[in-house]
């Protein structure tokens, strides 16, 4: 993944959760049924962990998202028309990048959902804002709208901001 982040999947089937799982074992990811961490470091970023299952609730969506601010990766199984699903999404979408496309690789930019802060200052600079103007509009502060920025930067792999605005407006048309 780029920037070393864990993967985060939210499929809505178990085959599909089975394809992006074999995908991260055959990556050197170990994989382990279920959301809750026992392991007492917080930070479990190093151990290439991935957390997958069902998720029918919002107690697991709590858990789920817990399990990736620690920094393991997760494959939710989930409908992302219901309450708990869209929860699930946006709740994770606060960390990085969400894939829903099992066949999607972390570069492939028409599978990556950004965060509604994120898609709201693209919006904006695609509209001629500068950053300082959208960042007033949307109630960030500079920093955290550079930030989000530079996040959506990584997650279509580009080097400019003038880029990830272009790329935006592709995803956005596509």
């Amino acid at each position: 993944m780029s920037g070393g982040e864990p993967p985060r999947y939210v499929v809505p089937s178990a085959p599909d959760a089975t394809t992006v799982l074999r995908r991260l074992a055959r990556a050197g990811w170990l994989t382990r049924e279920g959301f809750a961490l026992a392991e007492s470091t917080w930070d479990m970023s190093e151990a290439k962990v991935v957390l997958f299952g069902r998720v029918p609730d919002l107690e697991t969506v709590r858990l789920a998202v817990l399990a990736a601010a620690r920094g393991v990766g997760v494959v939710a199984i989930a409908d992302t028309s219901t309450e708990v699903g869209r929860a699930l999404v946006g709740d994770l979408g606060r960390l990085g990048p969400v894939f829903r496309d099992p066949e999607a690789e972390p570069e492939d930019d028409t599978a990556v959902v950004l965060i509604p802060e994120q898609r709201a200052l693209l919006e904006r600079l695609a509209n001629g804002e500068t950053i300082a103007a959208a960042a007033a509009a949307e109630f960030l502060s500079l920093r955290t709208a550079n930030r989000r920025i530079a996040q959506a930067r990584e997650v279509f792999g580009v080097r400019t901001t003038r880029e990830a605005v272009l790329a935006y407006l592709r995803q956005r048309r596509g």
